[in-house]
């Protein structure tokens, strides 16, 4: 028998696979927008979803009403719904991955001597002027205007001396010399 958009939730009633072939067919592309949309592009949950949802409207099309929406709407429905639960699903496994990491990140700190040493270790890369800059601005908090001031020199000359003191900072640990 053919399969139409008139018969299709009659065919699934009867099980008749073919059916499932003109739902992917015919609906495929309207689903996987609307399971798209919430799982945002992550392609193993979106077509996990998406058999997830062809297997939810073929086990409960019983309790499709036509009387109520029609069988576009409630497919989408069900899609909508199903990736909400998976968005709900990963949720809850960040959280718990997120723990596990943290606990393990607890263990691996390191030491505040450490952190000190590695710290003016990495400072010793800059010249004393940026070495003085950076410790004032940073760990003082002395605003760039004043410490402008002490150098006689203009605002933009610190900010300049602080961005370029942090590039040099950053291709240092990039490069992992310290």
């Amino acid at each position: 028998m053919k399969i139409t958009a008139e018969n299709v939730v009659q065919q699934i009633k009867l099980k008749n696979e073919e059916a499932l072939t003109f739902l992917i067919s015919s609906y495929g592309g309207l689903l996987k927008a609307i399971v798209r949309k919430y799982l945002h592009g992550n392609q193993q949950d979106i077509e996990e979803c998406l058999s997830d949802v062809i297997v939810s409207i073929w086990y409960h099309i019983e309790s499709y009403d036509a009387s109520k929406n029609e069988f576009k709407q409630w497919i989408a429905a069900i899609a909508k719904y199903r990736a909400l639960d998976y968005v709900r699903k990963g949720e809850r496994s960040m959280k718990y991955r997120s723990n596990v990491e943290f606990n393990e990140m607890v263990y691996r700190q390191p030491s505040e001597e450490q952190i000190q040493y590695d710290i003016s270790h990495l400072l010793n890369e800059l010249s004393e002027t940026e070495q003085a800059i950076f410790k004032k601005y940073y760990v003082d908090g002395v605003p760039s205007r004043e410490i402008a001031t002490q150098f006689y020199k203009k605002e933009s000359w610190v900010h300049n001396k602080l961005s370029r003191g942090r590039k040099k900072l950053k291709t240092i640990l990039l490069k992992g010399e310290v």
